[in-house]
């Protein structure tokens, strides 16, 4: 399954909005075959590992599959036809279809053809690979996940604003697997100002990679600057996407599309992008995940909202102790643990001296915002 596994990943990060799925077959101990999705429109992993293989399986192959097929991922009928007209005998299946009323119809199928079936090898990993696009196939829209490089106090700068670097390079590289994975990466209008990040996944021996980058800027401060930020005027500023309100001004909406950067105009009250609006509209253009990468007050007011689904945290084993080192998450009034927000299906990474927690947010039933922390607008 672990080699199911690698296959899988091999389309990491292109196969939005399908699902990651990868196929090894085993002949008396030795894998001899492997496929995996490696596009929207790539046919069932099964049908392209049998016609890699050439032939027909030995008798007492095994076919492992790191998720049965399923209407989830467009392969019912035809995965399990492959499957039945190859011959193979024994299936090791990892995930079920995510959808939970298509669950195990899959390898139901499969039996029903004869086929022993055994389920739920490695299930924890087999469902992570594909955090983005079950969460997209369950709800019908993105999932929201925010990224964090903190010191064991929870600090991401220093009372001066330094912050580079908190974690090292092996968790900075990580980080990049992730904007690779995702369609599109978020910012706020402060982390641009301050940092005029490239927001781009650069992976040693790959290409530079861009997804649809967002900027929040509720009034267009950014576009406001004489020099426009790098992502405004880089070689992919056409997936440069400005979320801001109906109160910026018409002016500098016209400026930066002249740039040839996008501005999306949302409706909302108090000169906030609304993130339940900013979410219907990347579902009305299928894209099914954003990786918000700061600042501060943007992902503190995700949670206010209740808007984050996903979280990763970086911690470095620094301590400032320092009540005026700037705290990546503000705001809210935790008088009890009972109030306190916690991480579910939580994995563990190590990377050098740093580790990764992260895992889906689980919010309590009451959530006290205080107000004042960020009233100045």
């Amino acid at each position: 399954m672990r080699v199911a596994l690698d296959e899988a990943r091999k389309g990491w990060g292109s196969t939005h909005p399908q699902l990651m799925i990868g196929a090894a077959l085993v002949e008396q101990g030795e894998v001899v075959a492997t496929s995996y999705v490696e596009q929207p429109s790539s046919s069932a992993p099964e049908i392209r590992l049998f016609e890699s293989l050439g032939r027909k399986p030995k008798p007492g192959a095994c076919l492992f599959l790191t998720m049965e097929p399923g209407p989830s991922s467009n392969r019912l009928d035809s995965g399990v036809r492959a499957v039945k007209e190859a011959g193979v005998e024994y299936v090791v299946i990892g995930a079920s279809d995510p959808v939970s009323e298509h669950a195990n119809k899959g390898a139901d199928a499969l039996k029903e053809q004869g086929i022993k079936v055994e389920r739920r090898i490695l299930i924890d990993d087999c469902e992570d690979l594909n955090l983005i696009s079950n969460f997209w196939v369950q709800n019908r829209i993105p999932i929201f996940a925010a990224k964090s490089a903190t010191t064991l106090d929870g600090k991401i700068a220093c009372r001066t604003g330094e912050s580079k670097w908190i974690t090292g390079e092996q968790a900075r590289q990580n980080v990049m697997k992730w904007r690779r994975l995702f369609p599109s990466i978020a910012v706020g209008a402060g982390t641009l100002v301050e940092d005029d990040p490239c927001l781009t996944s650069r992976i040693e021996g790959q290409p530079e990679w861009c997804g649809m980058r967002f900027v929040f800027d509720g009034l267009l401060r950014t576009a406001m600057e004489r020099y426009l930020p790098t992502i405004y005027t880089d070689d992919f500023r056409d997936n440069t996407i400005v979320v801001t309100t109906d109160a910026a001004g018409t002016g500098y909406i016209r400026r930066l599309e002249t740039e040839g950067v996008n501005v999306w105009v949302l409706p909302a009250e108090n000169m906030k992008v609304p993130f339940s609006v900013f979410r219907k509209r990347c579902a009305d253009v299928g894209i099914t995940g954003v990786y918000f990468e700061g600042g501060s007050r943007l992902v503190s007011e995700l949670l206010h909202m209740r808007e984050l689904n996903y979280h990763f945290n970086y911690r470095a084993p620094i301590l400032m102790g320092d009540d005026k080192a700037k705290s990546v998450y503000r705001g809210l009034r935790t008088e009890r643990l009972a109030q306190a927000i916690r991480l579910e299906k939580v994995r563990h990474e190590v990377f050098g001296d740093d580790q990764l927690m992260r895992g889906f947010v689980n919010y309590p039933a009451r959530l006290d915002v205080d107000e004042t922390v960020f009233s100045n607008g």
